[in-house]
């Protein structure tokens, strides 16, 4: 059996049962794709579970407001896959009448999809010879070659799509591209793989040559950048609770937050009452303290936030105050959810 034949008959035998792996439906493999890139399948599964109960058709998600998608898409990260999601459905609503485009290149067209979505909703959907290429299968790939390049690198991206190309099964092309990523999620993981029950273990160059653990090979992640986030969390005399939403392009584009006042290292309690007035318009504070003992570092993929939530008190009205069941209702990052269910109003 050639290379892609053993790994569509070891997905027949081994694959999950997805719901999204029973269907065609365009819409539902687009939502699952983008759900999935950077998250894991159990993390996924229930948010795609509700966006479908919420959202049933792209129709449904173009008709909902920003903020109903991203309070949905909460704790899932990467909020600006759920911007392009919201912006997507809206443009496949608007122009295509709710129909996908059919083709690999049309795809590429829509915000938020590239390379690897438009591969596996062409392939899954509509049966066009493109393959998949994600981290299971850099993974799979370039331990089985044993191959060096980079996998994050410009050489190593089409070197890797070409390979791909060569070598999968374009007459079982939905099956051998959810196979080839079964197969690295499952079977060829990024920590002890199953080499003892792989079937291409006879031949995988990486377990021949001792090297599983070497590959694949990226190239080293840009420095983490440290920030010092100091919260403020205002309550007036209403026992209502002022609220910012995040605006530019940093992170968490849109959410909620309380007033945020950053500073380039950590800060005391003096130092904050020194500094707050530049972030809050409020005439005097009847008590501030900090509320976490110690200082929470929120881990993002290139920035470490050092963050201290701070409770300001005040007898004035606070323009922006939310009620704390109102509160609930905002998206709101994930480190501000938590903090909101840690505290007691």
């Amino acid at each position: 059996m050639s290379f892609s034949q053993k790994i569509i008959f070891w997905y027949s035998a081994n694959k999950r049962s997805l719901p999204w792996r029973n269907t065609k439906d365009p819409y539902k493999i687009w939502l699952s794709e983008i759900m999935l890139q950077q998250t894991r399948v159990s993390q996924g599964m229930p948010y795609y579970e509700r966006f479908v109960e919420q959202f049933p058709t792209v129709h449904d998600l173009a008709k909902a407001s920003e903020e109903e998608v991203l309070k949905l898409w909460q704790g899932l990260g990467y909020y600006s896959r759920a911007r392009n999601l919201h912006t997507t459905s809206k443009l496949v609503s608007e122009k295509y009448n709710g129909n996908f485009p059919n083709t690999y290149k049309e795809l590429l067209s829509l915000k938020g999809v590239g390379d690897y979505t438009a591969s596996a909703i062409a392939s899954f959907c509509f049966n066009e010879a493109q393959p998949v290429v994600d981290g299971n299968v850099y993974r799979v790939l370039s331990r089985y070659f044993g191959i060096d390049l980079p996998i994050n690198s410009t050489e190593g991206i089409t070197y890797f799509k070409a390979l791909s190309l060569k070598v999968m099964d374009a007459n079982q092309i939905a099956d051998y591209n959810q196979g080839i990523m079964e197969f690295g999620a499952l079977l060829c993981a990024p920590k002890n793989p199953y080499c003892l029950h792989c079937p291409l273990s006879d031949s995988c160059v990486a377990l021949q040559k001792g090297k599983i653990n070497v590959f694949p090979v990226k190239l080293k992640k840009a420095k983490v950048k440290e920030r010092y986030f100091n919260y403020l969390v205002v309550l007036d005399k209403f026992n209502h609770i002022e609220i910012r939403q995040r605006r530019g392009k940093g992170i968490w584009q849109n959410l909620f937050e309380f007033p945020l006042l950053e500073t380039e290292k950590e800060y005391s309690l003096e130092e904050v009452k020194k500094t707050m007035g530049a972030i809050l318009e409020l005439k005097e504070a009847s008590e501030i303290y900090q509320f976490n003992e110690k200082t929470i570092v929120h881990r993002l993929s290139h920035q470490h936030l050092h963050t201290k939530f701070w409770i300001v008190k005040s007898e004035e009205k606070r323009k922006n105050g939310v009620s704390f069941d109102k509160l609930k209702e905002y998206p709101v990052p994930v480190l501000i959810a938590e903090f909101i269910n840690a505290f007691k109003f």
